[in-house]
């Protein structure tokens, strides 16, 4: 259980899993789960119809492909906001670690499913909720 007596160290998190775009839930902040992600690869193009999505690069670099031929590309200590609504493809050349906030209950996926649908409120060992 996450408390506010101790530092989350993120290096330390993410050396817990290794699967590949499969978010992590590190801490909750009301209603907002702080999740950890490696990804690797090409994502899938999806969108959350009712809220943005922040994707923050802990290491490596990541490309976030949007409509009319648009990327934007991140690098270590780097974040962007994806507007709720707009279509996003993720993806890093390499393996690359990002934290992400977004509202609980968030699919990864959006509205486009398929196999790379990761499970919800997976949590990062040695966390879980708050209230659990």
């Amino acid at each position: 259980m996450t408390t506010a007596a101790r530092p989350l160290d993120l290096v330390e998190k993410l050396a817990t899993f290794s699967e590949h775009w499969t978010p992590h839930v590190l801490t909750e902040l009301n209603d907002y789960q702080v999740k950890l992600a490696k990804l690797e690869g090409e994502f899938v193009w999806h969108s959350h119809e009712d809220t943005d999505e922040l994707f923050l690069v802990v290491e490596g670099a990541l490309s976030i492909d949007l409509p009319e031929d648009v990327t934007v590309e991140l690098a270590k200590g780097q974040l962007y906001v994806v507007p709720r609504g707009v279509p996003h493809r993720p993806r890093a050349a390499a393996e690359c670690h990002v934290l992400i906030v977004e509202p609980r209950g968030v699919v990864n996926t959006g509205e486009a499913g398929g196999d790379l649908t990761a499970e919800r409120d997976r949590w990062v060992e040695g966390e879980g909720p708050r209230d659990a």
